[in-house]
């Protein structure tokens, strides 16, 4: 049977972490920090037995910190270009190593990266890690790069704002000098010269707060200064360099790459990049944060197995489920990519967004569930849940550099209150009884064949009158699924008229007595299956209904 797959994203330094202490602004020591060590083969099964089939650690990767490692030879960071204490995992400060963050021993942190990735292997689950190509910290030294290997910049000529050949884009003649204190307590500040272009587009010396100011731009062969033009021949030197870099990492045993903010870098890059990789390791995966729907079909046609389906599954979700849009609209999502939609990846949480739990998003992590089983049973395409998202997790905390905003930090030493829960088998009521929700949904989407290789018909356009409700069929061989969700807060019952032809596409039977069972529940329904004709379905409050029957 075709395996769909579930990603599991994991915020490595956060998912250990049972120091409950805290702090504000807190150090390493102060607040802790987990470890690859503590993907034991226990938590790893515990994670496999949700029905999770690749594991994304993101953070991985040497990144800039404001930890002092400088006694085990790994450079210091300057405070200024450092965001949090834990500095952010986007911030890389050198490709060809692992975050020391994560080590139990720091001089053997590549050895303890390739044990977890032998562990995950075992656990019968594939790695995922970031690749970052946008950009890299400001102060980005490679002390771990392969013999032979040159580094970023270090053959650039830094006279030149652009050059094909440069690694970096350059503001010849002007100091780095960013709209706040340069200094942070340090006795001498962060001095830069000639400043290199910011890595969120900001071509210029003075990138302000809201700007990603602790990262500088990798240059692919795009004149920004003079409009984009590309000059992709001969090939730019950033290419050769950072697909060796993936292929470092593939060697490593990895399955695949998220790569970080994809559509930021050319198309004819990817091209090059994951020709190279899959030639030599067909099976590598490739999943591309891309936001923008035209460029979709660009980026695939690159080489990308997966995008984020954000702007389109992702934020109709998030306003079905805050009540401010029709669950009609979700039909209207998933027709603009009914091209690709086996390479869409459907989330409701990640590191950049805010918790469902939160606040700032639904105040409940209950009011996700529907919107879990249509994320999850909907198409083939893969699914992503982020850790912490299967017991509630609120994300309200005020960890440091990441305010009060209803994410959980990627800039911060602290824990995850849910997953210190989890881990000392101290979980509410209400947090096991949404894990138990998170597994059965999830093994569901793994292990029915309907899912994993079945086609789906939308039934909302013939249940116009449902607007807090949605459904829709699922089938493959003789078995069929009807997947009834309820977005409101009160008990519904949802007549869903089955029109005649959905027989006809998915082949079913009309018959008087169809015994099917609800996979969720285990409950056993007789139903009438006619043509035209209604199944009523009750649903309980935010709940949902999977029914399993023949055709």
């Amino acid at each position: 049977m075709k395996e769909k797959i579930v990603l599991y994203q994991i915020f490595t330094r956060l998912y250990g972490n049972k120091n409950t202490t805290r702090k504000e602004n807190g150090s390493i020591e102060e607040n802790g920090c987990g470890k690859m060590n503590d993907f034991t083969p226990s938590a790893l099964k515990k994670i496999r037995e949700m029905g999770v089939s690749h594991i994304w650690y993101t953070g991985i990767i040497r990144h800039a910190t404001q930890t002092d490692y400088s006694s085990y030879g790994i450079p210091k960071n300057h405070p200024a270009v450092v965001k949090g204490k834990a500095g952010s995992p986007y911030a890389v400060t050198d490709y060809y190593d692992v975050d020391p963050d994560l080590a139990v021993d720091v001089d053997k942190r590549m050895q303890e990266f390739e044990a977890l990735v032998e562990r995950t292997h075992k656990a019968g689950l594939k790695v995922i890690i970031d690749f970052v190509p946008n950009h890299v910290a400001r102060q980005y030294h490679s002390i771990c790069k392969p013999e032979g290997v040159r580094d970023l910049g270090e053959e650039d000529n830094p006279q030149l704002g652009f050059d094909p050949q440069n690694n970096f884009y350059y503001c010849p003649g002007q100091r780095f000098t960013p709209y706040f204190d340069l200094y942070h307590g340090e006795t001498e500040p962060y001095i830069e010269e000639p400043a290199k272009a910011t890595g969120n587009d900001c071509f210029h010396n003075a990138p302000g707060m809201n700007d990603w100011y602790e990262t500088v731009k990798l240059n692919y062969g795009l004149d920004y200064y003079a409009g984009r033009v590309g000059h992709f021949n001969p090939i730019p030197n950033t290419w050769d360099k950072m697909t060796d870099i993936l292929l470092f990492w593939a060697q490593k045993g990895v399955d695949g790459f998220r790569c970080d903010m994809a559509e930021m870098v050319p198309a004819e890059f990817w091209q090059w990049a994951t020709d190279k990789v899959k030639f030599r390791y067909p099976e590598k995966i490739f999943i591309g944060e891309v936001y923008n729907p035209a460029e979709y079909r660009r980026y695939l046609g690159a080489g990308f197995d997966y995008l984020y389906d954000k702007v389109g599954m992702y934020d109709t979700l998030c306003e079905v489920i805050r009540g401010n849009q029709s669950t009609h609209a979700i039909t209207a999502a998933w027709q603009q990519t009914d091209d690709i939609r086996d390479h869409m990846l459907y989330f409701l949480e990640n590191h950049d967004e805010q918790r469902i739990a939160s606040d700032f998003f639904a105040g409940s992590a209950r009011k996700g569930v529907p919107g879990l089983v249509v994320s999850a049973l909907l198409q083939q395409n893969p699914l992503m849940i982020y850790a912490g998202q299967e017991y509630g997790e609120r994300g309200m905390d005020k960890e440091g550099f990441s305010g009060h905003d209803g994410r959980t930090t990627i800039f911060d030493y602290w824990s995850v209150s849910t997953l210190v829960r989890a881990a000392t088998r101290k979980l509410t009521k209400d947090e096991k009884a949404l894990k138990d929700i998170y597994n059965k949904v999830v093994n569901i989407a793994r292990e029915e064949k309907a899912v994993c290789e079945g086609i789906s018909f939308d039934l909302m356009y013939v249940n116009q009158d449902y607007h807090r409700q949605y459904a829709f069929l699922r089938k493959a061989g003789s078995e069929v699924l009807l997947v009834v969700v309820n977005f409101d807060e009160l008990p519904a019952t949802m007549d869903v008229t089955i029109p005649a032809h959905a027989f006809d596409y998915l082949r079913l039977k009309e018959r008087k007595s169809v015994t099917a069972v609800d996979l969720l529940s285990g409950r056993e329904m007789k139903r009438t299956l006619t043509r035209d004709c209604y199944v009523s379905i009750d649903l309980e409050p935010l709940g949902a209904v999977i029914l399993k029957f023949k055709a």
